[in-house]
């Protein structure tokens, strides 16, 4: 059935140099699936309150995601307000507001219990956890994370860990988790925690991805317009799943490419405000995109 994701649903308000969008579609789960859409069957689990606009859910339904797992329960919708001045990298958050988002526990229907992949979006690792005791075996389990679940619910964070086969974190989070200054350092440490496999993003400059002793970086392609980074890492993600679901197999070949396509998709991301690049991309645009990323480090060695 492809790939189940559970994470947030959120309006989001945000401000850059550029402009702003007030009440955008965001969360964590939205711009995975809107990213990961492009290359298999996505499935959602999140939750919304009754004032979440039916023009979203619709956007969503048009790119094919499965959102029977959405549920709408009285009260308001999570919403996240932030400021990014020019260094993007760092977003200032102005408000969070988690609404009906705080008594969120997934609940896994029938239906959605075998999947063939599985991503865990930056939520509660107690809800993580519940979620992986919910399903059958899938191919893979992936988990994304943040600072505040690493300071405030260590102990939880390392429970669920234990259970997964991936993880995608950015470089504060791994050294936050680890402890290390060397990312190398840190990607051991980290699979020595459970998974095998590691993607540390990097933002514009990248990703590192950590697997059975191999260690692979990808570019960060240079862009003239970025916009809003919010939900990069997120697009980052399912196009990083989505391929790896599209091949159906985990190897290192297959890995490799995934994370260039992560990285294509989440380029694509902060082109635009809230989801508004992702919303009618073309295969022709991304593979052109693709190219390029192939182009940044392809070279002919005389050495």
């Amino acid at each position: 059935m492809g790939i189940l994701v559970v994470g947030s649903v959120a309006l989001d308000t945000v401000e850059t140099p550029f402009g702003k969008i007030t009440e955008g579609l965001g969360g964590s789960a939205t711009h995975f699936s809107m990213s990961a859409s492009y290359h298999t069957n996505v499935s959602m689990v999140a939750v919304v309150g009754e004032d979440f606009p039916e023009a979203h859910l619709q956007l969503l339904k048009s790119r094919d995601i499965d959102i029977k797992g959405i549920q709408k329960v009285p009260g308001k919708t999570f919403r996240w307000s932030g400021r990014y001045d020019y260094d993007l990298n760092n977003a200032q958050t102005l408000q969070t507001d988690l609404n009906v988002f705080e008594s969120f526990k997934p609940q896994i229907s029938a239906d959605l219990k075998n999947p063939d992949f599985l991503f865990l979006a930056n939520i509660d690792p107690v809800l993580q956890l519940s979620v992986i005791e919910q399903v059958s075996k899938p191919k893979l389990i992936a988990l994304d994370t943040m600072n505040f679940w690493i300071q405030g619910k260590k102990d939880d964070l390392l429970k669920t860990i234990k259970k997964i086969d991936l993880i995608t974190i950015n470089e504060g989070e791994a050294r936050l988790l680890t402890g290390e200054s060397s990312l190398l350092k840190a990607a051991r440490k980290v699979q020595a925690m459970g998974p095998k496999t590691i993607v540390i993003k990097q933002g514009e400059y990248g990703a590192l991805l950590f697997h059975e002793g191999h260690v692979f970086s990808a570019p960060g392609l240079p862009l003239e317009d970025v916009k809003d980074p919010t939900g990069a890492g997120d697009s980052f993600a399912g196009g990083f799943m989505g391929h790896i679901s599209k091949v159906g197999k985990v190897d290192l070949a297959t890995l490799k490419q995934a994370v260039i396509l992560g990285s294509v998709m989440a380029s694509f991301n902060v082109e635009q405000f809230s989801c508004d690049r992702l919303k009618s991309l073309t295969k022709e645009d991304i593979q052109e995109r693709f190219k390029l990323f192939v182009a940044l480090s392809q070279f002919e060695s005389t050495y």
